[in-house]
């Protein structure tokens, strides 16, 4: 059904005189409408009031940005109030907009609501770049009308509302602009060598910016070097323009975030000699084919791709084998199993499918219906241009589900792309409406499957069916208990005692250093292995409490009192509870917060 009704459902000049969509009015208000429910609107004010931001990336990341600006270097991204100093891997290229809007707003509004006045006004920013990135990208291929159905489509995605959302300032956003504006660039017929740069130039910014991206970019230069090798010098220019431009930006950017003692020093977290390595071998494999005599045929081109790239994977094997093995080399097992397999976007969607199945339908049946949408537009569209619009938006949605399927986060990028089939399908659904001879079954199939790409229908759909009592409930709850006990007044409260070192669980860090004036063993950062090490053994054995806070020399040991579980209720959440008072330590009390407080017993030695 869906093959048929691409090529077929088509606005025409009848279906144009009768549709009430023609008034861009209309169409315009419809997408209004989606705006007003884009996002959370209603958390911007206790993001402004008290710094309740989304995530605790995005609270670590503010916490970068206010020691830049207290005077912390700008090639010092080590957290001093962490224990150990662990050296962050996030790219100052973001602190730098954000600083910029504190800055800004600290005279007319203190410094305070500076903070989160920026915090509201960044990812802001970035969603007006996304919107009109994408209007601009299907406008030229499809009209108005679709351009403006993208972005209401685009406002029904959770995961496109929920990386947008007031206070997310962490960068997976930033690259969801970057790699939406290359898909765009490199997505034309006749790709010149400008797009190629433009596009090449976009990878290097994405890749300082994080690694997360990097299957997306690889992919796109794949498809460049392909359509090379099967055009020859017609399809030279983009190809190298892209390896050129990203192997000369990659390295200045790298240079401009990176201290000169680091610049050997291999990382594979962020960008570094392995992937410099990598997008130097891509400027010199397309620098190399620019070279080729244009009578040779596709089979010495192959020779020279392959190898290139026998060369690049090899010494990329030989020189940085570690990274070979992902960014989380040298991780102790217990980490491993104990906590990163734990994060909410690290976990594989037949896990997220048991704890929130309503999340799992609107985040993967979105991207998986447009891929395949997308594929069958690219094979049976009639209109060159579209294909090849909709092959690159195929070719990253089908990427995403490949990563997305194992972790939840290889969905962030792709979700992005969804809107590119979902605006011009809903197009041609709205036209095929008003259609002569349209039979009722394809209007109401092509209505159908266009809304099947908005995340917010699944939604709706899952809250009509029984509500399961189970895991999603427990999850929603021991959410709103850790938003409560990371509150700025429920960490804030800690501040009548001495500044000291706080024992805590992991995912408190955040919270304790963004709203108060400790430090801390412990935050959810995979370079602080010793802290992760430290509060997993502390909280995984009342007895060992003690003797672990000693270990650390903790002055404080902090935990939240989370909401009961009917399984098997950790000993970390019936220490939070007061179910079970630790050995070898003495109660601190605390008024006005929700945190339980300790210090090691008289007697006890610390580290």
């Amino acid at each position: 059904m869906l093959a048929a009704l691409l090529p077929q459902a088509r606005s025409g000049p009848r279906a144009a005189q009768a549709s009430p969509f023609e008034r861009p009015a209309l169409v315009w208000l419809l997408v209004l409408v989606g705006a007003v429910g884009f996002t959370a609107w209603a958390g911007i004010g206790a993001v402004l009031r008290d710094l309740r931001l989304p995530d605790t990336d995005d609270a670590m990341r503010l916490v970068q940005v206010r020691d830049l600006l207290a005077g912390q270097s700008w090639f010092d991204l080590a957290q001093h109030r962490h224990a150990g100093a662990p050296p962050m891997h996030w790219s100052r290229l973001v602190d730098v907009p954000i600083a910029g809007l504190i800055l800004l707003a600290r005279p007319f509004a203190g410094a305070a609501l500076a903070e989160g006045i920026a915090a509201v006004a960044w990812p802001l920013v970035l969603l007006g770049l996304y919107a009109m990135i994408l209007y601009r990208g299907v406008r030229r291929l499809f009209g108005w009308r679709a351009a403006a159905f993208a972005l209401f489509t685009a406002a029904q995605s959770i995961i496109v509302g929920g990386l947008f959302l007031p206070g997310r300032i962490d960068h997976h956003n930033v690259q969801i602009c970057a790699v939406l504006a290359l898909a765009l660039s490199l997505a034309r017929i006749g790709a010149t060598l400008r797009d190629g740069v433009c596009a090449g130039a976009l990878a290097a910014l994405s890749l300082a910016v994080g690694l997360e991206a990097l299957p997306f970019i690889a992919l796109a230069g794949l498809v460049l070097a392909g359509l090379w090798l099967r055009a020859g010098r017609a399809a030279l220019p983009p190809f190298l323009g892209f390896g050129l431009a990203l192997g000369l930006v990659a390295p200045a950017l790298f240079v401009v975030q990176t201290a000169p003692a680091l610049w050997s020093a291999t990382a594979c977290d962020a960008l570094s000699p392995p992937w410099l390595w990598l997008a130097a071998s891509a400027g010199l494999t397309a620098a190399a084919a620019s070279l080729l005599p244009g009578g040779w045929g596709a089979g010495r081109r192959l020779g020279l791709l392959v190898a290139c790239g026998l060369a690049a994977a090899g010494g990329f094997l030989v020189m940085f084998p570690a990274c070979a093995a992902g960014p989380f080399t040298g991780m102790p097992d217990l980490v491993r199993r104990e906590w990163l397999v734990r994060v909410q976007e690290m976990l594989p969607a037949w896990r997220l499918a048991r704890h929130a199945p309503d999340l799992a339908l609107a985040g993967y049946l979105p991207v998986l219906i447009g891929a395949v949408a997308a594929s069958l537009w690219a094979w049976r569209g009639r209109e060159a241009g579209q294909r090849h619009l909709m092959a690159a938006t195929a070719g990253a949605l089908w990427l995403g589900l490949a990563f997305g399927v194992p972790q939840v986060r290889g969905l962030y990028v792709a979700a992005a792309f969804v809107p590119l089939v979902a605006g011009p399908l809903l197009d041609r659904a709205v036209a095929l409406l008003r259609t002569p001879g349209a039979t009722a079954s394809r209007q109401v199939a092509a209505l159908a499957i266009s809304l099947a790409l908005c995340g917010k229908v699944w939604l709706l759909l899952a809250s009509l069916l029984p509500a399961p009592a189970g895991p999603d409930k427990a999850m929603e709850a021991e959410r709103a208990a850790w938003q409560d006990c990371g509150d700025a007044k429920a960490v804030a409260a800690l501040d009548v005692l001495p500044p000291g070192l706080i024992l805590a669980r992991i995912d408190l860090g955040p919270a304790l250093l963004l709203h108060g004036h400790h430090t801390v063993v412990a935050a959810p950062y995979h370079r602080a292995l010793p802290g992760l090490v430290a509060a997993l053994e502390a909280f995984h054995d009342a007895n060992s409490l003690a003797a672990v806070a000693a270990r650390v020399g903790a002055d404080y040991i902090v935990a939240c009192a989370t909401p009961a579980d009917p399984g098997a209720p950790s000993v970390a959440d019936r220490i939070g509870r007061g179910e079970i008072t630790p050995p070898g330590l003495e109660p601190v009390p605390v008024p006005d917060t929700p945190l339980r407080v300790w210090r090691l017993a008289a007697g006890a030695a610390k580290g």
